[in-house]
């Protein structure tokens, strides 16, 4: 999938990255004029107060869209959540609302986090993993602050591998506000971090850098007497006049800001001639003291033509020159002069044509954990299906039944005595939406004699008499596998009291297995912290043989393919190609064989280790030119030892997230609970049996 967007990041505070936005917004919109903004987390604001980039870009580029939707969540909440351990919310918020603008825009444009001076690892961190977890081409910016040319090339490497090693895709390394010498940088940083990324350089352009008399006036609060119009004039430099004014007018310079004492009414005139006889452009007066000139001098300055801002400041000359000089220039709507001067700043030294190339050819591939889950649930949500759940009396279910009813994600039944149940939820005190949750007692309602029926009529060729059927259907996993099995419900999640064999039993004698397919196996989801991998089978089969393997590897592909994943299929064993042999490679390599002939459609690697599986200098070194090695996304263990020691293995050791075991190869999604199972995994379980019954139709 070729990428919509790309994520700009900071690595330092005041690195001029809005400059960088700006440019990459202006470059994008010549060919793509459907585009939003979004900005992750903004800063702490005073009611009423909007921020200056989102509305900026709003404005100047007129885009389709709301301010509200233009961020997720200021840093003060970033901090409530990370000091309440609950920062994954934070994640899950971003990815929502950055997947709402992406559905609405061809192209989006994040502006990552400001860091600001004094800032903790926190916003440098947020800006590694937001992009990470949203899987875009990441543009850095890098600000020279450095003493020589080796220190910046130095530093430039540096950040790019902090991005690199937490897997982060980074197209492009913009050195922004650099004094030095550009083919000099350009030479040294290459040799460090090759030709990989596009590595442009911007020399610092100064009066980008001083603050429009419109933000000196918002800072200081300053009293504009004159010329309020034209707060915006480019400025050169702010300059302290309180000598004579035959040397003062000698000693300005064009476009700058003088500041002065406010009764100094012979230099507050000598400024204004200047103007008035071209001698020199000044482009405003700042007086101090809260001294304004005499109601004369007034009357002569608005009598003039001269349009030059004049403004009062109640503080000191030196004060108001320290200030003024601690003011960081920052963009706004109403600046276009200083907007424009950005982008041209941005298309005079970054390779347009490159850029822009590397962004539209970059290709999605994989999913990160994050979004996986977000794809999960937008996916439930929409499909709207109808889960069975036969185990009413177990209080996680109903934890469970009225999460997923609160968040409007399936439509539930319940199987039990709806007074022991209602009772056990007002005990719990849980939300119980009656619209979305239905209980029902398998043993008394209008379809039992219906559902033993059936199940005569499917089983009596295996010798089921007309009673055992009843017997059976009494059974809540029979009655809700029939339901499924009936077009009663999409889907069955059982197995939090009951065992593994028990909840699929039912399935193996009348739901059957699809066409093409004779083994019933499993997956795992498996969410680490870089990536989605699919593990198979790790709980059903026991000991498969060549063709239930090449089973099970063809199921996982479907499961895989089912949830947005593109299978990359290993087929693991203790040795890689033709290195070893035995009889347990010689199985794998069969099973291998048969997957190929069945379905050449499939890229598979078998047998191979583990490590070449999933490690691309491994997979490049022990099978060079396999299409698989290295990037193997479903991986197919030759046992259910191997495989369920592995997965818990892999669980626990790097703190990933274990979803399923997923069931496969049946006609119908029905699904195993772990008899330990955690709320959660309940849920998590509802939510992929709900999927696969969409893709079922």
């Amino acid at each position: 999938m070729n990428n919509r967007s790309v994520y700009v990041a900071a690595t330092c505070p005041y690195s001029g990255k809005s400059l960088i936005s700006l440019g990459i917004l202006q470059m994008v919109m010549r060919r793509t004029p459907n585009i939003g903004y979004f900005r992750p987390i903004i800063d702490d604001l005073d009611d009423g107060i909007k921020d200056n980039h989102i509305e900026t870009m709003i404005s100047f580029f007129n885009l389709n869209q709301n301010y509200e939707d233009a961020y997720a969540f200021t840093k003060s909440e970033i901090i409530d959540l990370q000091n309440s351990g609950r920062l994954n919310e934070a994640y899950d918020g971003i990815i929502q609302k950055y997947k709402a603008l992406e559905d609405r825009f061809d192209f989006v444009l994040i502006d990552g986090t400001d860091i600001s001076a004094g800032s903790t690892s926190l916003e440098y961190d947020l800006n590694v993993i937001i992009a990470k977890s949203l899987n875009i081409p990441v543009v850095l910016v890098v600000k020279d602050s450095f003493k020589n040319s080796h220190d910046l090339a130095k530093n430039i490497s540096l950040e790019l591998n902090n991005f690199l090693k937490k897997d982060n895709k980074v197209i492009a390394v913009i050195v922004n506000k650099c004094d030095k010498d550009i083919e000099e940088v350009i030479t040294k940083s290459k040799k460090r971090i090759g030709d990989s990324v596009l590595l442009s350089i911007i020399p610092n352009d100064k009066p980008l850098s001083f603050p429009t008399l419109k933000e000196v006036s918002d800072v200081l609060g300053a009293k504009v007497l004159h010329g309020s119009e034209n707060l915006n004039r480019p400025i050169n430099k702010f300059m302290i006049g309180g000598m004579l004014l035959s040397q003062f007018i000698n000693y300005v310079e064009e476009d700058c800001v003088v500041i002065l004492p406010g009764d100094r009414s012979d230099l507050i005139i000598g400024t204004l001639l200047s103007n008035l006889s071209n001698f020199k452009r000044i482009s405003g007066i700042i007086l101090t003291a809260g001294i304004s000139p005499d109601s004369s001098i007034m009357k002569m300055i608005d009598g003039s033509s001269v349009n030059m801002p004049i403004m009062l400041v109640d503080i000191g000359t030196f004060e108001a020159a320290t200030a003024i000089n601690n003011i960081r220039s920052t963009i706004y709507p109403e600046n276009t002069a200083k907007i424009k001067r950005n982008i041209d700043l941005f298309e005079q030294y970054v390779d347009i044509p490159e850029l822009d190339k590397r962004i539209s050819s970059f290709k999605i591939e994989g999913i990160t954990p994050r979004m996986f889950q977000y794809n999960l649930l937008k996916e439930a949500k929409a499909a709207h299906k109808h889960i069975v759940l036969p185990e009413g009396g177990d209080e996680r279910i109903l934890h469970a039944a009225s999460m997923l009813a609160d968040d409007e994600i399936v439509k539930i039944t319940i199987l039990g005595k709806p007074e022991e149940i209602i009772q056990k939820v007002n005990q719990l005190g849980l939300n119980w939406n009656t619209d979305l949750i239905s209980i029902l007692d398998n043993t008394e309602n209008d379809k039992l004699n219906e559902y033993v029926d059936t199940l005569f009529e499917l089983r009596k060729d295996k010798g089921m008499e007309h009673a055992q059927a009843k017997d059976l259907m009494l059974d809540a996993s029979y009655f809700g596998t029939m339901m499924v099995y009936k077009g009663d419900a999409d889907g069955m999640v059982s197995g939090a009291q009951n065992t593994t064999a028990h909840t699929i039993r039912p399935a193996l004698q009348f739901v059957k297995t699809k066409p093409g397919i004779k083994t019933v196996s499993s997956v795992f989801f498996m969410l680490l912290q870089d990536r989605v991998l699919v593990y198979g089978d790790c709980a059903i089969v026991p000991n498969p043989t060549y063709e239930q393997l090449a089973d099970i590897a063809i199921s996982a592909a479907g499961t895989a393919k089912d949830f947005g994943i593109e299978p990359k299929i290993a087929m693991l064993s203790y040795s890689s190609g033709y290195s070893g042999a035995g009889v347990d490679v010689d199985k794998v390599r069969k099973a291998t064989e048969l997957v190929k002939s069945l379905r050449p459609d499939l890229l598979i690697e078998g047998p191979i280790q583990y490590d070449a599986a999933v490690v691309p200098s491994v997979g490049n070194s022990k099978m060079p030119g396999s299409l698989v090695a290295g990037k193997a996304n479903v991986l197919i263990f030759p046992d259910l030892n191997t495989g369920n020691n592995t997965y818990k293995a892999v669980q626990r050791e790097s703190g990933g997230l274990a979803l399923g075991p997923v069931l496969q190869g049946l006609k119908k999604p029905i699904n195993d609970l772990s008899r330990g199972a955690k709320i959660e995994d309940i849920y998590n379980t509802v939510v992929i049996t709900a999927i696969q019954a969409a893709n079922n139709n």
